[in-house]
């Protein structure tokens, strides 16, 4: 007879399956059923896919419209893509860059340590052609063939007195005065000439730079290089100094201030001229001096800031005779000639002082008159200038 198979319910023994294996069975069957069913993509995943494809696409048509072949397309790499790249261009740029910099700063050095002016004009925006208007001139050794040129037209003041005025470029005060180198000459020997040079140097600086003559005191250091055998002209100026007038002029010879009205501005003297040497007809020599020297001056009165400036122009000849021949003294000067031109300073003034005028007085006495000339114009003779010492003036 047949048997029906037992349920599990009713088996019994160990092939019975408890009922919580069972259940863990199924459950397991359940996840794996879902784990491998096919997924459908996100939207978002779908938008990538289809860009890249069109993408793809897109290039392979380019490639074969060139007639070329187009890679497979490959994933970016972490050092290769295009976030990379643009970083790798960035530090390029950058490494360039300070490379040029790194050059400019070491041509910047060079020129610096080779030509400091040079550098300094760059810096500055300057060319340098105003530190070339004020360089100080060379010395004069010959008589200039014009007058020299302008400057911009500018007012002196206390700081810089000889602010738009070819005296900038001239030497400061003694500097100026250069003797020639001395020799043998007219029968004289290369120490008398030596001699003479050095005392008519001295006596120009005594006559027309040392401070106690500019003050208006009696110069003595300067007459007392006349020979006192030349007596007339001893007499002349010891009568000019004590008692000045029209035919007595010690300005002929002397510069002079009169220090109850004027001062000096600084004690810089400008000086530009020359000293010659030549042999005198029937023996000697002579020398001959010819210097324009620029004065700064501002009023006594305190307070006064107005700059005003006299030039004076001088020749001097001086005699340097054999004494076999003539009768001299040693060490002393012969005054063989001398002229004087003045601008800027009163008119028909004989006290003995220079005056310059100012821009904020009154006039007084004659106004200059005739064709104004230049008061730095060492081009031609004194003579041939035809300024008096009223005369109109170019320039100060």
């Amino acid at each position: 007879m047949s048997e029906k198979p037992p349920t599990p319910r009713e088996s019994s023994g160990d092939d019975a399956l408890p009922d919580e294996i069972w259940e863990q069975f199924v459950r397991d069957n359940e996840r794996d059923i879902r784990s491998s069913a096919p997924k459908e993509p996100s939207a978002r995943a779908r938008m990538v896919t289809d860009r890249l494809r069109k993408e793809q696409e897109a290039a392979e048509s380019a490639a074969r419209a060139r007639g070329g072949r187009r890679r497979p397309a490959e994933p970016e790499g972490w050092r290769t893509g295009p976030a990379w790249q643009e970083r790798n261009g960035r530090a390029g740029r950058r490494r360039r860059m300070w490379g040029v910099l790194g050059i400019l700063v070491a041509a910047a050095v060079l020129l610096v340590a080779l030509n400091p002016s040079r550098a300094l004009s760059l810096l500055t925006g300057d060319d340098g052609s105003e530190s070339t208007a004020t360089a100080p001139l060379p010395a004069e050794t010959a008589t200039p063939t014009a007058a020299p040129p302008s400057f911009d037209p500018e007012r002196p003041t206390l700081k810089e007195p000889f602010r738009g005025s070819p005296a900038m470029r001239y030497a400061d005060g003694a500097a100026g005065i250069e003797a020639p180198d001395a020799t043998a000459l007219g029968g004289l020997s290369k120490e008398r000439v030596a001699t003479a040079l050095a005392a008519t140097r001295t006596f120009l600086i005594e006559s027309n730079l040392s401070p106690t003559t500019l003050r208006g005191e009696r110069p003595e250091a300067g007459l007392g290089l006349i020979d006192p055998l030349e007596q007339d002209v001893v007499d002349r100026f010891t009568t000019a100094l004590a008692k000045p007038d029209k035919e007595h002029d010690p300005l002929t010879l002397f510069s002079r201030f009169d220090p109850r009205k004027v001062v000096p501005v600084g004690n810089v003297v400008k000086t530009r001229g020359m000293m010659t040497l030549a042999e005198r007809p029937g023996g000697g020599a002579t020398v001959h001096a010819d210097y324009t020297f620029v004065y700064p001056l501002v009023k006594a009165a305190p307070g006064s800031t107005e700059v005003a400036r006299t030039i004076v122009r001088r020749t001097l000849d001086v005699a340097v005779l054999n004494p076999k021949v003539n009768r001299a003294t040693d060490g002393k000067l012969w005054i063989a000639a001398y002229d004087v031109q003045i601008g800027n300073t009163v008119c028909d003034a004989h006290d003995g002082y220079l005056h310059p005028e100012f821009a904020d007085e009154t006039p007084t006495g004659p106004r200059p008159s005739g064709s104004a000339s230049d008061p730095y114009d060492r081009s031609r003779p004194l003579s041939a200038n035809g300024q008096e010492n009223c005369g109109l003036l170019s320039r100060t």
